[in-house]
């Protein structure tokens, strides 16, 4: 008996995407890959993509794993690259870099290529993370323009802070910031993530990157994947592995955090944070065996997971499937009882999860 697995449907990737382009008509899409497609699967993943105009990873390593599995799309490095010794990788591979800071500038104009690489210049617009300080745009894009190593079709990026919120001005605010920098300029821009492409038309520019969307996740505060017309590709099961019987006044886990108060039964379930669940997840924390919601209880564990089950044990058995979130319960739904966001439950999922991908 299988335990835990990783139901992957790539045919609700396709439709994810698909609705990406209905909500930025008329813009590229650089499909957004990094850390192992969000947990789904990193080359598998990129296989079904096709109809995405390019690819983009964090890290070089994450890039020439695309390489090896065979895809030739244009991939963007969105840290861009750290040594000088990156350069000729890049253009090897035909990988596309940010520049986000001096030291990168300086070492692309003072290295010998055989050729130039496709850059994207990043511009702080009030993430204060990556990106330089708007006063240094026209010094760098200047810059750009005349290296030698920098092809000629400079593209401008930012990032949004907080597009997540329709009701925070801080995305109108940078946009507009972006727009008064990039006036003028003959290049093509790329703003939205997830969040931007759903709540801020304004912010699409030619390019856009969605991420966790094409996952079927909603970027949204307290939104659903299913609310923009998206569908989940993930559905993580286990199997329920024993059946014990509870008496009234007994405490259950580790740290005794969950006391029976009447006689009652528990399912425990083959799934942990060994697998990547969420070890805070709170008590009452739904799981979906047979078409019915069932509450955890206790500590989630390493390996196992109690699961009160009430009087239903004639209709529960050992071997049944166990859904810990997929299409009958959002992911975004167990991000809120274990207090995190999908984005980490989605990329913490362990190697010893088993993946198969459902066409």
């Amino acid at each position: 008996m299988r335990l835990a697995i990783a139901e992957i449907n790539l045919q609700a990737l396709a439709h994810n995407l698909a609705q990406v382009k209905r909500f930025a008509p008329g813009c590229k899409v650089m499909a957004v890959l990094k850390a192992n497609a969000y947990g789904h699967g990193l080359v598998k993943i990129a296989q079904y993509l096709n109809d995405a105009d390019a690819f983009a990873v964090a890290r070089i390593d994450e890039a020439l794993a695309l390489r090896a599995g065979g895809l030739t799309k244009p991939i963007v490095l969105l840290e861009g690259f750290f040594h000088q010794d990156d350069l000729p990788i890049l253009l090897a591979n035909n990988f596309q870099t940010i520049i986000h800071d001096e030291n990168q500038l300086a070492t692309l104009e003072n290295t010998s290529l055989d050729a130039p690489i496709a850059c994207w210049l990043k511009v702080n617009t009030g993430m204060h993370r990556l990106g330089i300080a708007p006063s240094q745009f026209e010094s760098f894009y200047s810059r750009l323009k005349a290296s030698q190593n920098a092809r000629d079709d400079i593209k401008l990026m930012t990032h949004f802070s907080c597009a997540d919120d329709i009701n925070d001005e801080k995305t109108a605010q940078q946009i507009a910031l972006f727009n008064s920098l990039a006036d003028g300029k003959n290049e093509q821009h790329c703003l939205a993530n997830s969040a931007g492409i759903i709540a801020w038309p304004k912010g699409h520019g030619e390019w856009i990157r969605p991420g966790l969307m094409l996952y079927g996740v909603s970027p949204m505060l307290n939104g659903v994947g299913q609310q923009h017309g998206l569908e989940p590709v993930m559905r993580l099961t286990t199997r329920v592995i024993a059946i014990r019987d509870v008496d009234a006044d007994q405490c259950v886990g580790y740290g005794g955090r969950w006391h029976s108060d009447k006689p009652t039964k528990l399912a425990v379930v083959a799934m942990g944070y060994g697998d990547g669940y969420p070890r805070h997840a709170e008590q009452g924390t739904p799981v979906v065996i047979k078409s019915q919601r069932y509450g955890i209880v206790g500590s989630v564990a390493m390996d196992m997971i109690t699961v009160d089950i009430g009087d239903n044990r004639d209709n529960i058995k050992v071997g049944d499937e166990v859904i810990m979130w997929g299409p009958e319960l959002p992911v975004e739904e167990i991000a809120q009882c274990a207090t995190t966001i999908p984005y980490e439950l989605l990329c913490n999922i362990t190697p010893r999860v088993s993946y198969e991908y459902q066409e």
